[in-house]
């Protein structure tokens, strides 16, 4: 397994929201332990002289060898956070997505992997199971309350 820690300078990203019967696609965020420690939106970091558009469709193309759709004006966080120890900075560009027609239809789960080699599982998962005890975090922290207050929030299916 590998370790994964934040960059030690202020990241951009793009993440994105996908909705399926109401829960919200996200990828498992572990500890070094390998327990899941909560769940993020998939994306990723915004390269030097590409849109946060560019790069929300080509990290969903990189993770899943699917061409999304970006659906209205992205949210914009800014999340400072601490990962085994290390603090992380990143400036988020967060939009709802729209997967191709039949995309992962019938599967609970995805598998993929990350360009520096880990393995990593995306699931759909309700936001009532999310930030409450005993169940995994939604990264970034406060995102669950922006999109309870938002019209983001999980549209009908």
């Amino acid at each position: 397994m590998s370790t994964w820690r934040p960059h030690p300078h202020i990241r951009v990203v793009a993440i994105g929201l996908h909705w399926r019967g109401g829960r919200l696609l996200a990828a498992e965020v572990r500890d070094d332990a390998g327990r899941i420690k909560g769940v993020r939106p998939l994306g990723g970091e915004i390269e030097f002289g590409e849109s946060w558009r560019t790069a929300l469709v080509r990290e969903f193309n990189e993770e899943l060898g699917i061409d999304i759709t970006i659906i209205g004006e992205p949210l914009v966080m800014e999340n400072i956070f601490v990962h085994e120890g290390s603090t992380g900075h990143e400036v988020m560009f967060i939009a709802e997505v729209a997967l191709p027609d039949g995309a992962f239809s019938g599967q609970d789960r995805i598998d993929f992997r990350e360009d520096y080699g880990e393995e990593i599982v995306a699931r759909w998962f309700d936001l009532a199971d999310l930030d409450v005890e005993g169940g995994p975090s939604l990264y970034p922290n406060g995102l669950k309350d922006v999109l309870l207050r938002s019209k983001v929030s999980a549209p009908s299916p």
